[in-house]
């Protein structure tokens, strides 16, 4: 994916998130394993009132990894319209641990 602006506080982790889930729907329809989400980035940056809150993120030990897991086959999502079949209840995410919230302001 290529991205010509990207607000690395906020954005990038959303972008991340919401574009690997995509990659992960799209590989589960065509039948296919998703192997690696690749992000290009022309214009990363970082606001200046989000420093400190991405300071006190860099300063955190990461939690392992969680395991996403479909609760529905291709099958049952492809009877029920292929790309446009998937259900909230078809995304299950397992072991998913997270530190406290940093809050960041939405700058413009």
């Amino acid at each position: 994916m290529y991205q010509r602006s990207a607000d690395l506080g906020l954005g990038v982790p959303f972008n991340i998130a919401s574009y690997a889930l995509l990659t992960h729907m799209i590989a589960l329809i065509t039948n296919t394993i998703p192997h690696e989400f690749i992000l290009q980035i022309g214009d990363a940056h970082v606001y200046l009132d989000h420093v400190d809150a991405l300071q006190t993120q860099l300063g955190r030990t990461p939690y392992e990894f969680p395991e996403f897991v479909w609760k529905r086959t291709r099958e049952e999502i492809d009877e029920t319209g292929g790309i446009d079949g998937f259900r909230l209840e078809d995304f299950s995410v397992k072991g998913y641990k997270s530190h406290e919230s940093i809050p960041m302001k939405m700058s413009v």
